[in-house]
């Protein structure tokens, strides 16, 4: 199990809903982070499929409670991404180890307790890398029981002798501060050294230390070092951070849309579903490029899919309003009827559900229950 940095909120609302989002439902709608996508319900077969004129639809027609959330602001930067690596494509360096061994070639191939077993005979006699792969092996509970305060014991040593990937694991670890002392001037020290070795969710998270040191854009400017060189390594977090940047002219960057664009479609290309909203928004404007109405539809459609909510209320509008593909009523109600469920409400889209008559509200219904 993979301990993770806790977000750092720094400049919000960088990159602005686009104007075809304009009006009282762009100022009102609930814009949440990426979240994982919540469950949907069947409609109640209780409740009548009507509304009374001039009223707010039954939000148990659609299968939820009604409820408003609080706006979640865009925020520089997004928590980093750290779903574990699957065992093949595992580098041994990321130990510390210059040559594949025995107990790194089982761990390979999923042989966790063997690697275990081998690896912790080296590691009782300070081998760093075996002591990474013994805490790697602890921390997400392979072949052995879960174990993240005897992990933290191994990245420690580990990382006392310089393995970057023990270093950035350790600091996570004395940040979050439930299995070890919580020492934040230690897990900057940790950081900044597995950043400086290449480790590119160092390289991140160090930069969110900074920001959060100093959110004034002199913060920026020092993390923007560190964004860039994760970026480079393909880091769609850091990607999507140095878009904003750049289409903000922040961290000493230039106000360059045409880079953005370009950074946040490598982003997008790797699932970052906040990157392939605003990516869709872009497009669908003409910003930092050619106007694309069916490129954009696409993105938000395949965000929507993914499970983002903001994605879903979006992608109900453009079906809405033939943006990109061929108007489609029941379409659009399905779509925010799921962002509904989900607690997004958006006063132009409630208007619009009420417009529909008992047989489009029925249909749009069943599709939402068939819906991703």
């Amino acid at each position: 199990m993979r301990l993770r940095v806790l977000p750092v909120a720094v400049l919000a609302g960088l990159l602005v809903p686009a104007c075809w989002l304009s009006g009282a439902a762009s100022a009102t709608e609930t814009v949440p982070l990426p979240q994982p996508r919540p469950e949907t319900s069947a409609p109640d077969k209780g409740k009548p499929d009507t509304a009374t004129p001039g009223t707010a639809p039954d939000a148990s027609r659609f299968g939820a409670d009604p409820h408003i959330d609080k706006p979640i602001q865009n925020t520089l930067p997004q928590p980093a991404t750290m779903t574990p690596p699957s065992a093949d494509t595992v580098n041994p360096d990321r130990f510390g180890a210059k040559q594949p061994d025995a107990a790194y070639g089982a761990f390979q191939r999923g042989l966790y307790k063997t690697a275990y077993n081998l690896a912790m005979e080296r590691a009782k006699n300070g081998d760093p890398a075996a002591e990474t792969l013994v805490a790697e092996i602890l921390s997400r509970g392979l072949g052995v029981p879960l174990n993240p305060a005897e992990a933290a014991k191994w990245y420690g040593l580990a990382a006392e002798q310089g393995v970057p990937e023990a270093q950035f694991q350790y600091a996570l670890m004395l940040l979050d501060g439930r299995y070890v002392k919580k020492d934040e001037k230690g897990a900057f020290a940790l950081m900044q050294a597995s950043a400086e070795a290449g480790n590119r969710l160092a390289q991140f998270n160090f930069a969110q230390l900074l920001v959060q040191e100093d959110p004034g854009d002199a913060g920026l400017v020092k993390a923007a070092v560190y964004y860039e060189r994760a970026a480079a390594t393909g880091l769609a977090d850091a990607q999507y951070a140095m878009a904003q940047l750049y289409a903000n002219g922040a961290g000493g960057k230039p106000h360059d849309d045409a880079q953005a664009r370009m950074l946040l479609a490598q982003a997008a290309r790797q699932n970052y579903d906040t990157a392939q909203i605003d990516l869709a928004t872009w497009m669908i404007d003409g910003r930092g490029g050619e106007r694309d109405l069916k490129s954009g539809f696409a993105w938000m459609k395949r965000a929507a899919q993914g499970g983002n909510v903001a994605a879903q209320n979006r992608l109900a509008k453009l079906y809405m309003g033939g943006i990109g593909t061929d108007p489609d009523l029941i379409l659009a109600g399905a779509w925010y009827i799921v962002a509904r469920r989900a607690g997004l409400i958006d006063p132009q889209m409630d208007d619009f559900l009420q417009g529909l008559d008992d047989a489009q509200t029925k249909q749009a219904l069943q599709k939402a229950n068939r819906l991703p």
